[in-house]
Formats: structure tokens, C-alpha cells, sequence
């Protein structure tokens, strides 16, 4: 099995292609969310359903171990706001 990156960040121009790949699959996952609030279903089900789905892939990809080693450093980054969208006034 391939090993799961430390972070997602990208610093190499040959990495170019796998960060637009990640910001169409987010594209697809926003819209696809988005359709299902819009039909109604409740947003802390998806969280739970995207969760566990998300995560049942990466230990298919990459092991037990190393799905745990990124879910151990998730309380981290999301402490660290990696993953808060700033609120734009307009």
C-alpha cells in the first residue's frame, strides 16, 4: 500500500496535476452536498455519511495504520484552522 501524505500541500510544479485533480473532486463533492441539503437531508447526516465514507476509502488505500496516523493529527489541524473557511462580508 502507498503512504498516506503528511499533509496535502502542494510545493512542487509536478504536483500541479494532483492538486487541480483535488479541487475538482471538492467541485464535485460541494456540489453533489449541496443538492442533497437542497433535497432536504440533514447536513450533520452528511457529515457522517462523507466522514466515513472518506475514511473507509483511505484505509482501502493506504492500511489501518496509516489512516490512523492521519486521524490522530486531524484534532491538530483542524485546531490550527486548516480546515475553516473565513467568512467573507460583502
Amino acid at each position: 500500500m502507498s503512504q498516506l501524505p503528511e499533509t496535502l500541500d502542494i510545493d512542487d510544479k509536478a504536483d500541479q496535476a494532483h492538486e487541480d485533480e483535488r479541487h475538482a473532486a471538492l467541485a464535485y463533492l460541494d456540489e453533489a452536498w449541496n443538492e442533497a441539503v437542497y433535497d432536504g437531508l440533514d447536513e450533520d447526516c452528511l457529515a457522517q455519511a462523507a466522514l466515513f465514507t472518506a475514511i473507509r476509502s483511505m484505509v482501502a488505500t493506504y492500511g489501518e495504520e496509516a489512516a490512523a496516523g492521519f486521524a490522530e493529527r486531524l484534532a491538530g489541524r483542524i485546531r490550527a484552522g486548516e480546515y475553516t473557511v473565513p467568512f467573507n462580508r460583502q
